[in-house]
C-alpha cells in the first residue's frame, strides 16, 4: 500500500496538444503529483522540455465561451515513447487540440489500448470526441460540454447532463460508465478528481473533518487559487472562498502569471474565480485554515485592515495558515512569518526579510509549524501535500 510522501507506485499518462484547456491539464497533473502518483504529458511531434499553448475558456458574457490564452506548458515525456501498459491511466484535457488528434492513428491507439486494458480514461468539456473517434463511446453513459451531445449520440453513446444547470457556478458533476470518465469542464474539477482517484485505487484518509477559507480578490493568480481550492474540495474539505468587497455568486477575475522569457513574469487575463462565501458571514471558529493565494490580489487585500485582522485572527487562534507567492506580503503585514521559514519568489524576499521571517532560498516550499509558505505555482504539488498533512490528510493507493 503506497501512503502519501513515499514512492510512487501510480502513473499517469496526459495527452497534450495546443490549446488545450488550461485547467484541464494543469489541475490533474498537479494535485496527482501531490500524492506521489508519476504524471507524464506528451505530445505528437513535439519533445520532452517543448511548450504546449494552453487556452481560457471561460464565459465573459457572450453566447458561447470566450477564449484567451493562458499559462504556457512544459512537456515532459516522449510521445514516440509511450507504452499504455506502463500506466495506470489517461487523461485526456478539452480544448481545440482535441479536433486535431481525433484524426492522428496513432494517439488513438493509444486510446484504445488504454481501453482494452480497461484503464481509466478521464475526459473533460470537448475530449469526448477522441473517444468517439476511437470507437469507445458505444452504449456508454457519458457527459461533455452541451454541444458535444449529437457527437456523442452518433458514436452511440448515451448523453447524460446535469441537472439544474443555470451558470458555471452549479456544475459539478463527473460521470463514470465503466473505464470512462466524463465531465462537462474544469468546474466539476472536485468531483473529477474525486472519481480519478477511486479509479486508480486511492482510498481518501481524514483524521478530521476540515474547514478551509480561501481569501482573495480580483487578480488573484489563476493557478494558485483554483489548483489547491479543487485538490482540498476532492479530499471531503469544506472549501469556501471570500472577498471583502464582493458576495457569494459574484467573481473574481484572475491573473496568469507566466515566465515568458522576460525579467518578470508576464500577466494575461484568466478565468473567473466564484465567491462561495459572504464577507460577513465568516466567522474563524469555523474553519481549520486560511490560504492566501497570490498575484496581484494581495496588494488590493494588504491596504484592507479587516483582512489583515482576519489572518491575524486565525493565528491567534493556533490555526492552520498557508501563503503561495505574492500571498507572502499579506502574511508579512499581519505579523505571521516572524521567526518562521518561508519559502518566497524574487518579489517577497525584501519583504518577509523586513517582516522577520528566515528565507529558505533553496526551496520552493517550507512547512513550519502550522504555516506553510510556497514561492509560487511551479511548487503547488510541494504545496498542497504539505498543506494536506497539516490537515491531517493524506491518500493510499492499493
Amino acid at each position: 500500500m503506497n501512503m502519501m510522501g513515499s514512492v510512487a507506485k501510480k502513473s499517469a499518462l496526459i495527452i497534450c496538444g495546443d490549446y488545450m484547456e488550461d485547467f484541464e491539464v494543469m489541475v490533474p497533473f498537479h494535485v496527482l503529483q501531490a500524492f506521489g502518483v508519476r504524471v507524464d504529458c506528451v505530445s505528437p511531434t513535439k519533445l520532452p522540455g517543448d511548450k504546449c499553448i494552453t487556452a481560457i475558456h471561460d464565459f465573459l458574457g457572450f453566447e458561447l465561451y470566450t477564449e484567451l490564452p493562458g499559462h504556457s506548458f512544459t512537456l515532459n515525456s516522449n510521445f514516440d515513447e509511450v507504452e499504455a501498459g506502463s500506466y495506470d491511466a489517461l487523461i485526456i484535457p478539452g480544448g481545440r487540440f482535441i479536433e486535431r488528434l481525433s484524426v492522428d492513428d496513432e494517439v488513438l491507439s493509444i486510446v484504445r489500448r488504454f481501453a482494452e486494458a480497461g484503464k481509466p480514461i478521464a475526459t473533460s468539456c470537448h475530449s469526448q470526441l477522441l473517444l468517439a473517434a476511437a470507437g469507445l463511446l458505444k452504449g456508454k453513459k457519458c457527459t461533455a460540454f452541451a454541444s458535444m451531445k449529437s457527437v456523442i449520440e452518433l458514436a452511440g453513446g448515451v448523453w447524460w447532463e446535469q441537472p439544474g444547470i443555470t451558470s458555471v457556478f452549479d456544475i459539478t458533476a463527473c460521470l463514470k460508465d465503466g473505464n470512462i470518465l466524463s465531465s462537462i469542464g474544469w468546474p466539476a474539477h472536485a468531483e473529477y478528481l474525486k472519481v480519478l482517484f477511486k479509479s486508480i485505487g486511492a482510498k481518501i484518509h481524514t483524521a478530521w473533518s476540515n474547514s478551509v477559507l480561501f481569501i482573495c480578490g480580483d487578480y488573484v493568480e489563476d493557478y494558485e487559487i483554483n489548483v489547491p481550492f479543487r485538490a482540498l474540495q476532492a479530499l471531503g474539505c469544506k472549501v469556501d472562498a471570500v472577498t471583502p468587497s464582493k458576495k457569494r455568486g459574484e467573481t473574481c477575475v484572475t491573473a496568469i502569471h507566466d515566465d515568458e522569457g522576460a525579467q518578470v513574469f508576464s500577466e494575461k487575463r484568466g478565468h473567473n474565480f466564484f465567491i462561495t462565501a459572504n464577507w460577513d458571514d465568516i466567522s474563524v471558529h469555523r474553519y481549520d485554515c486560511i490560504v492566501v493565494p497570490g498575484g496581484r490580489s494581495p496588494e488590493l487585500l494588504v491596504m484592507n485592515e479587516k483582512v489583515v485582522n482576519l489572518v491575524k485572527e486565525f493565528a491567534e487562534k493556533d490555526k492552520v495558515i498557508a501563503g503561495i507567492g505574492q500571498g507572502q506580503w499579506l502574511l508579512a503585514a499581519a505579523g505571521i512569518v516572524k521567526g518562521k521559514r518561508c519559502a518566497t519568489n524574487n518579489g517577497m524576499k525584501v519583504m518577509v526579510k523586513m517582516a522577520g521571517g528566515d528565507l529558505e532560498e533553496s526551496k520552493g516550499c517550507v512547512s513550519d509549524g502550522k504555516l506553510v509558505t510556497a514561492a509560487g505555482w511551479p511548487d503547488l504539488p510541494a504545496f498542497i501535500s504539505e498543506l494536506s498533512k497539516l490537515l491531517g490528510l493524506s491518500l493510499s493507493f492499493e
